[in-house]
């Protein structure tokens, strides 16, 4: 798949999800980059918002295998993984998946669930693979993770882990619609005994998925870019306000994030304004605030905001875009 069909496919998937999912189109994108950069995404928001419509929505336009699994306080870890069963007609045990085994994973409401289960999703998310009772599964490709959760505070509801946070590639939040969505959302339920929108799905093939994840692999990063990145997640660490900064997976995953954004771009290369147009969504979740800066309500979106402002941007995209032109 060349770079060119691999935009115009990623416009295609955002324009029929647009057709029932009332967002933002930078949201959407977002989502879009966990699905190029082989990650897993995190929607947070209050419960109403469109997290799992939009969940639903990417799987059917990517016509996928499906899979939800609904969080709550009582979930065990083999409701989700699966689990040995015995076979009286022949006296085996037999394994009998669990929802997991699908291609599009929605998590629904996932920090409903209490820590042994929440963990239980770390090697899924991790080595796309499940062991159970000592035996390794591998899980069927692609393969991601789409799960919500609730703002922590709200009743019944669990921190996630930070190795767990950290396996996300994006954290995003739906948001409220604006007065046109709002409207728009008010004719789809006065008409919807009419005409009920619905995605239609644009893949035939799963591999088809699999060639578009491989098209980021061929963006060029500049190495000042690089050491730009670098020092973005370095100064996480030097800042006051957190007590734990990015870590060396986060670094990593800031590169693939640039690299997908190139290519919803149409680019050859990544330039200073990928890294910062998805330096939020990719490095917040990762952040671990001090205590002082919990009791003074900071967030992490400007934690990562002021230290993309303080980083000094490389000049190097007219560089960049002579060494892609030379090499066309």
């Amino acid at each position: 798949m060349t770079l060119r069909e691999a935009t115009e496919l990623v416009d295609d998937i955002i324009d029929e999800v647009e057709t029932v999912v009332i967002a933002d189109r930078d949201f959407l994108e977002n989502v879009v980059l966990g699905i190029l950069s082989q990650g897993h995404v995190l929607l947070e928001d209050v419960p109403g918002t469109g997290k799992t419509l939009t969940a639903n929505a990417f799987a059917t336009v990517l016509n996928l295998s499906f899979s939800r699994v609904q969080f709550t306080p009582d979930l065990l870890p083999k409701d989700v993984l699966g689990t040995n069963v015995f076979n009286e007609n022949d006296g085996t045990f037999e394994f009998q998946e669990g929802p997991i085994f699908g291609n599009v994973i929605l998590g629904d409401e996932i920090n409903r669930a209490p820590p042994k289960t929440q963990a239980a999703m770390l090697e899924t998310m991790a080595e796309r693979q499940v062991t159970v009772e000592g035996e390794t599964r591998q899980l069927p490709e692609p393969f991601f993770v789409i799960a919500t959760q609730n703002p922590v505070g709200q009743e019944g509801t669990f921190p996630l882990p930070e190795a767990q946070v950290d396996r996300f590639l994006v954290k995003d939040t739906l948001g409220q619609p604006d007065r046109e969505g709002k409207v728009e959302l008010l004719q789809r339920r006065a008409d919807r005994f009419q005409s009920i929108p619905e995605a239609r799905p644009l893949i035939d093939d799963p591999e088809l998925i699999l060639e578009l994840q491989r098209v980021p692999e061929t963006i060029r990063v500049h190495d000042d870019l690089l050491g730009y990145m670098a020092e973005i997640v370095e100064r996480s660490h030097d800042d006051h306000r957190t007590h734990v900064g990015v870590s060396p997976r986060g670094l990593q995953r800031l590169f693939e994030a640039s690299r997908a954004r190139a290519v919803i771009e149409g680019r050859e290369y990544v330039v200073p304004g990928d890294i910062q147009r998805i330096a939020e969504p990719v490095l917040s979740h990762r952040l671990v605030l001090s205590p002082q800066a919990e009791v003074n309500d900071v967030r992490k979106s400007q934690v990562v905001r002021d230290i993309l402002d303080g980083v000094p941007v490389p000049s190097i995209e007219d560089e960049t875009r002579t060494a892609a032109e030379a090499s066309q």
